[in-house]
């Protein structure tokens, strides 16, 4: 704790907001104020950019076989197109986060949603596995201001347990683009090829231009945003480093997502190809996983947030998807016999339901130690993410593909590290039942 409270010490410094009431920093001034009344606007709009995300990666996950095939490359080369999107999208939060700090949420957030249309129309022209590559790294760089700059947000207009029920929430709406993005990305394979993909998530970010341009207002005020350019930024980021609990949030974080895309880049191979399943019913599968995700991040928010300690309930999320990655293992690996569909999909949706527990959780117990810099937190919090998907992406690229044990040697391997992390780091037995009603 007290690592935590010198690395605040020192930040407040730069930052007025630092001493400002509660009630001042969960208010950004009159279009804060504005927006927090109206809770159904604030919830679709922030739910729709974060979805750009899962949408621009599971909208693309049936049409990849069909891409190795029209642009004649090896599916370890297609799985590249994965990967540039994950760091493009670990890069394009660094930058945008220390941004939205500096210079407000609104301008960057336009700039970003802008270039990502143009970046998925350049995805739907590319004559080449290496240029669909190359535009698929923009995308991720443009599309990673919704991501970030949605967290911000958030944390911009809430606090303590309430944060962490609307993050509950705001999982509930963004569970749904996994669900139906496969089926939607299914059903234009049906009627076009994988090009027209790429249109739809144009037309979407486009859609998205326009609701953010006329319905979202400033919710971070001049007199709150951070000074000092990029020195600045690199300084505030080492404060928060410097935080062991904050770090220990954002590794288990980041870990579970390398749980996650791990099983985004390798369940289209290991479910269609391995397995048999054709692209339908691979997106039901993937939407079933969905499902479990959102319902357990229900649960969180009407069951656990208030009545159980967050951190409790971040560790129980962990556990499951640990225990889920072993029984994967042993189930792929053989040891029950013949692997078959039922049998590693059962696995599969304990690990991902698992992860409702854990994404929101951990994003409200880090975002809530850094209200002087939600930008640049958000920023960590999703570059971790998406580089732990960046190399997982990569590993399953280059793995066997005529077997499911590298997705579950993987999968396993993050979920250990995440709990190892925030038990060593965050060491929720110590924490403060004070501090956790507030969290």
């Amino acid at each position: 704790m007290s690592q935590q409270a010198d690395g605040a010490t020192a930040k407040s410094k730069r930052s007025p907001a630092a001493h400002a009431p509660a009630k001042t920093r969960r208010a950004a001034g009159d279009g804060g104020r504005e927006l927090r009344r109206t809770g159904i606007l604030v919830t679709l709009l922030l739910s729709g950019l974060t979805a750009v995300s899962p949408l621009s990666m599971d909208m693309y996950l049936p049409a990849l076989p069909e891409v190795t095939r029209a642009l004649g490359s090896g599916a370890g080369t297609l799985q590249l197109t994965l990967t540039a999107y994950f760091v493009g999208m670990a890069v394009g939060q660094l930058v945008i986060g220390p941004m939205s700090d500096r210079w407000g949420r609104r301008r960057p957030l336009l700039a970003g949603m802008v270039a990502y249309v143009v970046a998925s129309l350049c995805c739907s022209l590319a004559p080449t596995a290496e240029l669909l590559v190359a535009s698929r790294l923009l995308q991720g760089l443009a599309g990673a201001a919704g991501v970030v700059i949605a967290r911000a947000v958030v944390r911009d207009l809430f606090n303590g347990l309430e944060m962490a029920r609307f993050f509950s929430t705001l999982l509930l709406v963004t569970s749904v683009a996994p669900v139906i993005a496969p089926v939607i990305g299914g059903q234009v394979l049906r009627v076009t090829d994988w090009r027209g993909v790429f249109l739809v998530l144009a037309a979407i970010g486009a859609l998205l231009v326009v609701l953010v341009w006329r319905r979202l207002p400033e919710t971070l005020t001049p007199g709150r945003r951070q000074l000092g350019g990029v020195r600045g930024a690199l300084w505030l980021m080492r404060g928060l480093f410097a935080d062991r609990i904050f770090t220990g949030y954002m590794l288990a974080n980041g870990f579970a997502y390398g749980a996650l895309f791990s099983y985004i880049a390798a369940s289209p191979f290991v479910i269609q190809d391995i397995y048999g399943a054709s692209a339908q019913e691979y997106s039901l599968l993937f939407g079933l996983n969905s499902l479990g995700l959102m319902l357990m991040g229900q649960l969180n928010r009407r069951v656990f947030v208030g009545r159980v300690r967050l951190d409790k309930a971040l560790g129980w999320g962990l556990a499951a998807i640990c225990a889920g990655g072993v029984v994967l293992l042993m189930v792929t690996g053989g040891v029950f016999g013949p692997a078959g569909t039922v049998g590693v999909s059962a696995c599969l949706f304990v690990m991902i339901s698992s992860l409702g527990l854990v994404l929101p959780n951990a994003n409200a117990l880090a975002l809530n130690r850094t209200p002087h810099a939600a930008g640049s937190a958000s920023a960590l919090l999703g570059t971790s993410g998406f580089v732990m998907g960046a190399v997982a992406s990569a590993v399953m690229g280059i793995a066997a593909k005529d077997t499911a044990v590298p997705m579950a040697v993987v999968q396993l391997s993050s979920a250990v590290v995440a709990l190892g992390c925030f038990m060593a780091l965050c060491r929720p037995w110590r924490t403060r039942p004070a501090e956790q009603r507030q969290s």
